[in-house]
C-alpha cells in the first residue's frame, strides 16, 4: 500500500465544502427543475444548462436579464421545486465517511443552495450537516465571490488562507482562490477534467484525512 500526500507537507486548520457536484451529486434533480424553467422561458437548453452550477438560483436568472422577471420571486419557485425533487440525489463516493473522521469544529459547508434546499437534499444523500453551515440565505453576494467561505472560516475560528476549500465547479474554485485558501477539485461529476491547475480526486474513497495532536489537518490518497 501506497500513501500520495495530496498536498506535501503542507497541514490545513480546516477544510470547507462546497456541497452540489462536491459531497453529493444532484444534476439529476437540479437539470430537470432547471430545464422545465428554461423551457418555459423560451430558452437554449444546450446553452444555458451548463452555466448553472456553483451559483446561487437568484444570480443565474438575473444574470439572464430576462424583461419583466423578478429574479426573487423566479429563484423561491425554482427552489421550492428543487426541494419537492431530490429522485437521484445521492452522495459522492466515501464522502459520508470522509466527513466522518474529521474533527466536528475543523469543517464546515459553503453552498450556493438556500438552507432549506441544502437541507432537502443532504438527507436524501444520507449526509449530516456541519455545526458551520452557510448557505446562499447568509450571503449578500454569492460565489464567485468569497464571500460564504470567508464566514466559515470567521465562523471556525481560522484563517482563510489556512483553509483547503473543496469545489467542483468554476465559480465555487473561483471563491476559494479569492479567499485566499487553497482548492481541491472534484471531479466525480465531471465528463471531462476541468482546466485547473488545482490537485484533484474523482471521489473521496481512498482519500484520508489525518489530525495532528494540535488540530491540523492533512489530506493523503491510499492506492493498493
Amino acid at each position: 500500500m501506497t500513501t500520495d500526500a495530496l498536498f506535501g507537507d503542507r497541514s490545513f486548520a480546516a477544510f470547507l465544502f462546497d456541497m452540489d457536484g462536491t459531497l453529493l451529486t444532484s444534476i439529476e434533480a437540479a437539470e430537470r427543475v432547471w430545464s422545465a424553467w428554461a423551457t418555459r422561458h423560451g430558452l437554449d437548453l444546450a446553452a444555458f444548462l451548463p452555466t448553472l452550477h456553483g451559483k446561487r438560483a437568484v444570480d443565474t436568472v438575473r444574470q439572464l436579464g430576462l424583461p419583466g422577471v423578478d429574479a426573487e420571486v423566479e429563484a423561491e419557485v425554482i427552489s421550492q421545486a428543487e426541494i419537492e425533487d431530490v429522485e437521484g440525489v445521492r452522495e459522492i463516493g466515501g464522502a459520508a465517511s470522509f466527513l466522518a473522521s474529521l474533527p466536528a469544529d475543523r469543517w464546515a459547508l459553503v453552498t450556493s443552495a438556500p438552507r432549506a434546499l441544502a437541507l432537502a437534499r443532504l438527507g436524501a444523500a444520507g449526509l449530516t450537516p456541519p455545526a458551520v453551515f452557510v448557505t446562499a440565505d447568509d450571503v449578500t453576494i454569492g460565489k464567485p465571490a468569497p464571500d460564504g467561505y470567508l464566514m466559515a472560516a470567521k465562523r471556525l475560528g481560522v484563517d482563510p488562507a489556512e483553509c483547503l476549500v473543496f469545489e467542483d465547479a468554476p465559480a465555487g474554485i473561483e471563491a476559494g482562490e479569492r479567499a485566499g485558501a487553497s482548492v481541491l477539485v472534484i471531479q466525480a461529476t465531471h465528463t471531462a477534467p476541468l482546466d485547473s491547475s488545482h490537485p484533484a480526486i474523482d471521489h473521496y474513497e481512498g482519500v484520508r484525512a489525518s489530525t495532528s495532536s494540535d488540530g491540523r489537518l492533512t489530506l493523503s490518497r491510499v492506492a493498493a
